[in-house]
C-alpha cells in the first residue's frame, strides 16, 4: 500500500510534467512557423500557471460540474456521524461533506490530500443503502485520500480539459490562416495533427488513472471498517440498480465510486472502473480470510 501511495504521488509529478512539455512543444511548433518567437515564454509561464491553479483548485470545479452541495451536521447527521467516525478511524482530519440531488446511488471524492479531502454522495446512496453498506461506501472514498490517488485523478481532470481546450485554439487558428491570402497547408497540418494529439493525450493521462486503484480503495475501505460485506453488498446494489447519474459528466467520471456514465457513451472505451462483480469477488475473498 504504501507503495502504491509513493507511486501516486510519482504520477502526479509525471502528468504535470508531461503537460507542460506538450504545450510548449505545440506553441515552439506554432511560433516557429509564424515567425513570431515571443509566443512560447508566454505560453510556458501560462502552461505552469495553469497546473499551479489546477493543483489547488481543480476539486471545486469537480464539484461545480456535478453539482454537489456543501452539507453540515444538521442538514444529515447519519452521513455526517458516517464520515466522522471513518475520519478518526484513518486518524484524518475532517473532510468537507457534500451531497448530490441525484436518485443513482453513486458517491466519490476528491482533495490534494488528507488536509483538503471532500466526500460526496448521491441522495440514492443514502436512501438505499443500509448503516454498514454506507459506511463501506464511504470508506471506500476515504481510502483513495488516504492513498493519494484521488490527487492523480484530480490533476489528470485538470490536464485532460485544458488539452481540449488547446486542441480547439489550434483548429480554428488554422482555419483562420487558412483564409489568409499568405497562408500555407503547414499551418493546416498542424491543426490537424493537434487535433489528433490532444485525444491521444488525453487518454495517457486517463490511463494514468489505473483501475488497479479502485480495488486499492475497496481494500483500504475493507480494512478500516474490518468488514468487507458492507462494501461488497453496496457494490451489490449499485450493480443490480445501475449508478448512471443524470447529469453526465465522462471527465469527471472516474471520480466516482461506480461508472456513473450511460451504456454506450464513448467515455467508456476508456473506463477507469473494473467490473462491478470482479470487485465483489475480491471483497468478499478478504472476509472469507478474515
Amino acid at each position: 500500500m504504501y507503495n502504491e501511495i509513493a507511486s501516486n504521488k510519482r504520477k502526479t509529478v509525471l502528468i504535470m510534467a508531461l503537460f507542460v512539455g506538450f504545450v510548449v512543444a505545440i506553441a515552439w511548433l506554432f511560433s516557429a512557423y509564424l515567425g513570431n518567437s515571443n509566443i512560447t515564454p508566454f505560453v510556458i509561464v501560462g502552461a505552469l500557471v495553469y497546473v499551479i491553479i489546477s493543483y489547488f483548485s481543480a476539486s471545486k470545479l469537480v464539484l461545480a460540474m456535478n453539482g454537489a452541495k456543501e452539507i453540515q451536521k444538521k442538514d444529515n447527521p447519519r452521513l455526517w456521524r458516517v464520515v466522522e467516525n471513518l475520519a478518526i478511524t484513518d486518524g484524518m482530519p475532517m473532510p468537507k461533506v457534500y451531497v448530490i440531488d441525484d436518485s443513482a446511488p453513486n458517491a466519490f471524492s476528491t482533495g490534494r490530500d488528507p488536509n483538503h479531502a471532500v466526500v460526496c454522495a448521491t441522495t440514492g446512496l443514502l436512501e438505499m443503502m443500509d448503516d454498514k453498506e454506507l459506511q463501506g461506501v464511504m470508506a471506500h472514498e476515504l481510502g483513495h485520500v488516504k492513498n493519494y490517488d484521488i490527487r492523480v485523478s484530480m490533476i489528470a481532470f485538470a490536464m485532460v480539459a485544458v488539452v481540449a481546450i488547446l486542441s480547439n485554439i489550434m483548429w480554428r487558428i488554422s482555419w483562420f490562416r487558412d483564409d489568409d491570402e499568405n497562408s500555407s497547408p503547414l499551418v493546416m497540418i498542424l491543426g490537424i495533427v493537434a487535433i489528433i494529439l490532444a485525444p491521444v493525450i488525453a487518454s495517457l493521462i486517463q490511463l494514468a488513472i489505473s483501475r488497479k486503484r479502485e480495488y486499492l480503495a475497496d481494500a483500504t475501505g475493507a480494512l478500516t471498517t474490518r468488514y468487507p460485506e458492507g462494501l461488497a453488498s453496496a457494490l451489490e446494489k449499485i450493480g443490480n440498480n445501475g449508478g448512471v447519474l443524470k447529469r453526465q459528466n465522462p471527465s469527471t467520471a472516474h471520480f466516482f465510486f461506480t461508472n456513473p456514465l450511460k451504456k454506450g457513451s464513448v467515455a467508456k472505451m476508456f473506463s477507469t472502473h473494473p467490473p462491478i462483480e470482479d470487485r465483489i469477488n475480491k471483497l468478499r475473498e478478504m472476509g472469507n480470510h478474515a
